[in-house]
């Protein structure tokens, strides 16, 4: 089963942490942005965009760490659009003044408190206990 992980580079140790966790029960990642440095040209957006947004469509589900960016969002959308399973993840909680009403929507599955509840929901809905 494949996954993918958008998020920002803030979060991008916490990105590591999860894609291993899945990694390790059988799951594979569709594409590791995290081994990227920032962007600086418009060929290099051009070349991540394409990576990540045939990442997204390669997905069976969909994780977003909050907080993210731009293109966490435009992952998001694509997402929503084909029916691919989001998991919404926010340690902090869910609060109306910086939500989306897209976090609100059928597909979009809402995940607090800590990374081992956000795995141990993904493994409920997708099978792989290794």
């Amino acid at each position: 089963m494949n996954f993918y992980i958008a998020s920002s580079f803030q979060n991008k140790q916490h990105v590591q942490v999860i894609a291993t966790e899945l990694k390790n029960r059988g799951y594979k990642l569709t594409y590791d942005w995290t081994k990227n440095e920032k962007a600086v040209t418009l060929d290099d957006l051009a070349s991540i965009g394409e990576a990540e947004l045939e990442a997204v469509k390669k997905a069976d589900f969909l994780i977003v760490l909050l907080p993210g960016g731009k293109g966490a969002h435009v992952e998001l959308g694509i997402a929503l659009g084909r029916d691919i399973p989001v998991y919404l993840f926010n340690g902090d909680g869910f609060h109306s003044s910086e939500a989306s009403s897209f976090y609100y929507t059928n597909g979009v599955t809402r995940v607090e408190d800590s990374h081992e509840k956000l795995i141990q929901i993904i493994v409920e809905n997708h099978g792989f206990s290794t």
